[in-house]
């Protein structure tokens, strides 16, 4: 495979986060263990009827799956694959990708409760899998049209589910939360990766060992 992905060989499992995403890996990187993040090379599409969780869980699978695809290696690895799918309701919002389409996005969520859901799926190089999900919701404020143009000048959150960036200047926007992990809405949720890697046998301790 040209594209293979190369592994250096270790003990401990090497890490690869399967996003080019700098605000997941920047979440990552709070653990404080070595990873390497890689493009899943995963084309993302919806389907009709599907629940906004089982296309988190799906989406999540898709991407781990296609990066395990790419690795020649016989060290130990896990894969972690993850996506995040804002929605209310079943309403979903995608990435606006436009000051205008953001704009719309906001003026939706204006007095509403609106709910991120993210999925993570672990592969590791035993083919062993897990999946899980979580969900954290927040409240925005009724938002009047030159809030959300003022708000979309300063952080311009094109690229992000929901039209909002909460770990920075979007918090200004809200009025309440509810969710285990903060970090579950930014887009990577810490407690629930931790967990999963632990019924794989894998403490965060044991992991900071793993230097490149």
């Amino acid at each position: 495979m040209d594209d293979a992905i190369p592994l250096h060989q270790t003990r401990e499992p090497k890490i690869i986060l399967a996003s080019t995403s700098i605000y997941r890996g920047e979440l990552l990187g709070k653990l404080k263990i070595p990873f390497e993040q890689v493009d899943p090379a995963y084309q993302e599409s919806a389907r009709t009827g599907e629940s906004p969780r089982k296309m988190a869980l799906r989406l999540a699978l898709g991407k781990a799956q296609s990066a395990v695809s790419r690795i020649e290696s016989h060290s130990p690895f896990i894969v972690i694959g993850c996506d995040q799918v804002a929605h209310l309701g079943a309403q979903v919002f995608g990435k606006p990708g436009s000051f205008e389409a953001a704009s719309r996005q906001l003026a939706t969520c204006s007095g509403n409760w609106v709910s991120f859901t993210t999925a993570i799926c672990l592969i590791d190089e035993r083919g062993r899998s897990h999946q899980a999900a979580e969900c954290y919701r927040i409240k925005f404020r009724s938002l009047a049209p030159q809030e959300i143009t003022a708000y979309l000048d300063i952080d311009q959150p094109f690229d992000c589910a929901g039209s909002i960036k909460a770990e920075s200047t979007g918090i200004t926007l809200l009025e309440g939360s509810k969710g285990r992990d903060i970090n579950t809405l930014y887009g990577l949720p810490l407690m629930l990766l931790q967990e999963s890697l632990a019924s794989f046998g894998w403490q965060l301790d044991t992991l900071r060992y793993n230097h490149n």
